[in-house]
């Protein structure tokens, strides 16, 4: 008989050895997966002794401007393997980088596969590693916004239950995984390697002083950055057009347009009518933060901007009815404004009470998570048991409640 695990505790994990890393291999595909995982490659390269990395570029963003440039400002340097996946649907998307990543994952087999956040290239490697008997560790595991149209939450979900090791950058992360029923010795409190990107960077950032070379006064500004379909691929965006538009009038906004809005808006021939609103192509990682540091606020939907507001000390308000990183709104600078783009116009009169409530930086948001990641590594993962999968179960939440002659013959 299983053992019998309490409710809502998480599920009793049975290793039958643990494998030493040597060889890691790292998956990215979006903007965001590359902050995430530059300061773990930083710190793989510094460890003694020398852990082999091989990294893998989806090309989920294939834009050079949305993709190259981050690589080279991050210092990662060239892809080991580029898949060259492209855009998509949802599903195609998956299916190309299943079909692409796997032969490489037979052929390299290496001791972990490290998947940041929850774009597409993340459970699609995912799941590939997991059938093939190996070992997945989820950077920003745990976050949940609880709302299932999104895809992003389908991704995040089925990437924890498929890993063997979850990084955690927040309390509530711990919580949900638990809930879940994922062991507690799988769970890793590292702390925020996005963070540690902008650390290393910040001295480079303050450097640029973006807000000088564009004429922007610091502290007058309103940086926009908007891009998810709910927002952009329905009726909401008119509104959000109308809405800056008016706040322009006594707030100058600079506006990062991403492509797919830029694509929107010209395909139903919207256009902003105020001059006080300054539209610029995509920006590098280190344009865009020393963009951010100098402003008065972020309006956005994006998930990593809110954090990264939250450590810059910067108002942040978001246009989303939900959010898996709820300790951006508790502890640091967030405000949900809800999936409504006519609370735009408010954004002006919140401000100076958003600047005066208190705030603070979660604890491990500290520029050493990387490392901390790594030293995790040290006790290594959970061995294999060859293609058929790991020698490492995870026991049920109760023994089989069916005899043994009810139980379906899957021989």
């Amino acid at each position: 008989m299983r053992e019998r695990t309490e409710p809502g505790a998480g599920a009793k994990y049975h290793a039958r050895a643990m494998r030493p890393v040597r060889h890691v291999m790292s998956v990215v595909g979006a903007r965001p997966n590359f902050m995430k995982t530059a300061p773990v490659i930083a710190a793989l390269r510094r460890h003694a002794p020398p852990i082999r990395h091989t990294l893998v570029h989806t090309g989920q963003h294939y834009d050079d401007s949305m993709s190259a440039i981050f690589l080279e400002e991050l210092g990662v340097g060239a892809p080991d393997h580029l898949l060259n996946v492209g855009s998509g649907t949802h599903a195609v998307q998956t299916a190309r980088v299943m079909e692409r990543i796997e032969p490489i994952l037979a052929a390299e087999r290496p001791d972990l596969l490290l998947v940041p956040g929850d774009v597409n290239s993340t459970v699609a490697a995912a799941l590939v590693a997991a059938k093939l008997g190996i070992p997945v560790g989820h950077i920003e595991a745990g976050l949940r916004s609880f709302d299932r149209t999104m895809p992003e939450e389908i991704n995040r979900l089925l990437t924890d239950q498929l890993s063997s090791l979850l990084f955690i950058h927040s309390p509530e992360a711990r919580l949900n995984l638990l809930r879940e029923g994922c062991d507690d010795q799988r769970i890793h409190d590292v702390g925020n390697t996005m963070i540690d990107t902008l650390v290393a960077m910040r001295p480079r950032i303050r450097a640029l002083d973006v807000p000088a070379t564009r004429g922007l006064e610091r502290g007058d500004y309103l940086v926009v950055t908007l891009h998810r379909p709910a927002l952009v691929d329905g009726p909401l965006l008119d509104r959000a057009v109308a809405a800056l538009d008016s706040i322009a009038a006594g707030m100058r906004v600079v506006f990062p347009i991403h492509p797919r809005t830029a694509q929107e808006m010209q395909r139903r021939g919207l256009s902003f009518s105020n001059p006080r609103i300054e539209l610029l192509e995509p920006l590098g990682y280190l344009e865009f933060v020393s963009l951010l540091e100098g402003s008065a606020a972020a309006l956005t939907d994006s998930g990593g901007i809110q954090e990264e507001t939250t450590y810059l000390g910067i108002p942040c308000f978001t246009l989303r009815d939900n959010t898996e990183r709820p300790v951006t709104c508790d502890l640091g600078t967030n405000v949900l404004l809800g999936l409504a783009p006519e609370r735009i116009l408010d954004v002006p009169a919140m401000l100076p009470g958003l600047r005066s409530r208190p705030a603070t930086v979660p604890p491990g948001w500290d520029g050493a998570a990387g490392p901390r990641l790594v030293a995790a590594l040290e006790s290594g993962v959970p061995e294999c048991a060859g293609p058929a999968g790991l020698a490492a179960t995870i026991a049920p939440p109760r023994p089989w409640a069916a005899a043994p002659e009810q139980r379906l013959n899957t021989a």
